[in-house]
């Protein structure tokens, strides 16, 4: 490997244009290759970007100008791409979930360390000056000792915007799967990791209706729970309370807060970067913002793969780490077991929180 790493993207779905045009503006990460089983979606994704070339994924597995692979695939197909990048010899970075279920995330993560390869996996959004500018003022003390936590996320449901959404209801999918990494990795980032959870799920309709694009009207079903609800112990002692759920029209309810001792937090939306971080002491007694001062500013997916090249020539691991997303799957797999007996569950798997990224830093220097 040379100076930058070589990033091969394999899935050129809706997400990719995101990842690719951030990757073509930061330093230590160069984009070579685009594949994907439609031809035409990795072709026109790589017209965009002068010297990257499209094809066939065995091709780009192949290649010698890849170092790692992006994978942006469904979370089906997470497991199986990745361990076919790692049997080619690459690192890997992945969209979230790690994979499909922890089984399949323990064989990559294995594969991996046999191999002596890295495993990065998405969200990479908690390396943003929002959620690390709320880590530095809990890390300050600034509410004291953290007691507890709630995070919501309400949606009617992405069939009313994607194309094709069948795999969001899919095993895999749900809002826990699809949009319960952010928040789970904002959790784990700011209070540390799960030790126990309890919770309950529902999927109030059986089938779902395509609102936008050139399928909409088409009804598909529903495999997985639409709304599921959690509190989660945190090692430290911690409560978290959590909410992720497809079948609410609207709600005013905060995305992350964190209570403490002497205090309270708001924190941002996980699923960005950046976003007003505000504190509420027992002593002032109203809400004030906290500046920026910690994180990756400007920050956008594909942060996550320029910190990876970095552990990488640095020898250290990257900040959104396969371990760190072994153990969110594992705490929303525990979730579900959890609802499903009716009583709490433990959660065996841990994790080390990552260093915190220093305010202003650039993703290629720390």
């Amino acid at each position: 490997m040379g100076d930058a790493l070589n990033v091969g993207i394999i899935g050129a779905g809706k997400i990719s244009a995101a990842y690719a045009t951030t990757l073509a503006r930061l330093p230590g990460v160069t984009m070579t290759r685009v594949a994907d089983l439609d031809a035409g979606r990795a072709a026109a994704l790589a017209a965009d970007f002068p010297g990257v070339r499209a094809g066939a994924p065995d091709e780009l597995l192949a290649a010698d100008d890849v170092d790692v692979v992006l994978n942006l695939t469904v979370p089906q197909a997470h497991a199986a791409v990745a361990l076919a990048a790692i049997a080619s010899g690459k690192h890997v970075y992945g969209e979230k979930p790690l994979a499909a279920d922890t089984t399949e995330a323990r064989s990559v993560l294995d594969a991996a360390a046999r191999a002596g390869l890295a495993v990065g996996c998405a969200p990479d959004t908690v390396l943003g000056t929002g959620l690390q500018t709320a880590r530095s003022s809990l890390a300050a003390g600034d509410i004291g000792t953290p007691v507890a936590a709630t995070a919501f996320m309400v949606t009617p449901g992405h069939e009313r915007w994607h194309p094709s959404p069948e795999f969001y209801y899919q095993p895999g999918g749900g809002p826990l799967f699809d949009m319960g990494p952010y928040y789970l990795s904002a959790l784990v980032t700011l209070l540390g990791p799960v030790r126990r959870v309890t919770g309950m799920t529902a999927a109030p309709r059986a089938t779902r209706e395509i609102g936008a694009g050139p399928r909409a009207g088409t009804v598909f079903p529903v495999n997985v729970a639409t709304h599921v609800t959690g509190v989660l112990e945190h090692a430290g002692g911690a409560l978290s309370t959590l909410m992720m759920s497809f079948d609410v029209w609207a709600g005013q309810l905060p995305r992350i807060e964190v209570y403490g001792s002497a205090g309270s937090l708001s924190v941002p939306d996980p699923n960005h970067f950046a976003g007003p971080v505000r504190l509420f002491t027992a002593t002032a007694q109203e809400w004030v913002d906290v500046p920026e001062r910690a994180g990756y500013r400007d920050a956008a997916r594909g942060y996550g793969v320029a910190d990876l090249a970095r552990s990488l020539r640095d020898g250290t691991p990257p900040r959104a780490s396969g371990d760190l997303a072994y153990h969110v799957l594992d705490v929303m797999e525990r979730l579900l077991e959890a609802a499903g007996s009716g009583t709490s569950a433990e959660v065996t798997s841990t994790c080390t929180v990552p260093p915190p990224v220093p305010f202003g830093a650039v993703p290629g220097d720390a």
